[in-house]
């Protein structure tokens, strides 16, 4: 899913685009996209596009008129700018927003169609799809520290909450974490007021790298379909299972859970202690190794077991 510097990335190069050009016209593919009826999506045809924000993980486009456009790309969104009068591509098409300079085109490759797009009245309207978590970039350590005792969660769980921090979802939490050398298990009301500085910076540090990272990386270019993704090669964990951590060179680990994936450094976050993936742990029980030199010697043990 998008997170808070790929948004940025999308809101800068739909900015240079867009804003102060009228809505053309708009051509909705698939059936579950529009997810509003009031005002009806005629109404914003022909209105010119005042300004481009985020909200949390939305793009929220606003248009003469008080009227607001609100894109929820979810897992597999993405937008594309492509010559005017271009068609939605094939299964993955979702919408088109024709402009005079050019389409700006929906998509989303996935059989499950999650993407959103409502249409509001009035700022007020615009204001519940806000799930409430503060914007860490501007917010105190007094603030970030409020929101992250207000309850009683991993670390993980915590900085993807959008109940409690925007914008951050599965990647740049563990970016954030690596970057702060703390469990994602951490129970948040055990935490130091020192470790909650700690992780404050380690979270604006990171947020603020990777914006301006990918900012100068697309400037002058709008990002391509495979482009905005959670899998970077400069990232120092995330999708990085088995890779090198670059801080000391060992293998980095992960917990799987559902559809994702939570990925660590033991010896930089857990003090060696390998974290028990559900799976694995209910399938290998004893056997589990707790840490890299129990890993090792069980990978050593079953070399040695093979046979020649």
């Amino acid at each position: 899913m998008p997170e808070l510097p790929d948004l940025e990335v999308y809101i800068c190069c739909l900015r240079e685009r867009i804003v102060g050009q009228p809505l053309e016209g708009t051509r909705i593919k698939s059936p579950f996209l529009l997810r509003s009826v009031d005002p009806p999506l005629a109404d914003i045809q022909g209105l010119v596009v005042e300004n481009i924000e985020r909200l949390g993980k939305r793009i929220v486009l606003a248009f003469t008129g008080d009227l607001f456009a609100i894109v929820h790309l979810m897992i597999a969104g993405r937008f594309r700018w492509a010559k005017r009068g271009t068609k939605p591509p094939g299964r993955i098409g979702l919408a088109a927003f024709d402009f005079p300079n050019g389409t700006l085109l929906l998509t989303e490759a996935s059989k499950k169609k999650r993407a959103s797009l409502h249409l509001a009245r009035g700022k007020n309207s615009v204001a519940q799809h806000d799930r409430g978590g503060i914007e860490v970039l501007s917010s105190s350590i007094a603030h970030f520290r409020a929101q992250l005792r207000c309850e009683n969660h991993t670390l993980k769980r915590s900085l993807t909450d959008p109940r409690l921090f925007s914008g951050i979802g599965n990647a740049y939490s563990d970016e954030i974490l690596h970057a702060a050398r703390m469990s994602p298990i951490r129970q948040t009301s055990k935490m130091s007021d020192e470790e909650v500085a700690r992780l404050h910076t380690a979270t604006v540090t990171t947020l603020q790298h990777w914006t301006s990272t990918l900012l100068r990386h697309f400037e002058g270019r709008f990002p391509g379909s495979g482009d905005i993704t959670a899998f970077r090669e400069d990232f120092s964990v995330h999708g990085r299972y088995g890779k090198p951590c670059p801080a000391c060179g060992d293998p980095v680990q992960r917990i799987r859970y559902a559809e994702n994936e939570t990925n660590y450094c033991a010896t930089c976050q857990t003090d060696g202690r390998l974290l028990a993936d559900r799976s694995l742990s209910r399938l290998l029980k004893a056997d589990w190794p707790r840490s890299l030199d129990e890993m090792d010697e069980h990978i050593s043990q079953k070399r040695q077991a093979e046979p020649k």
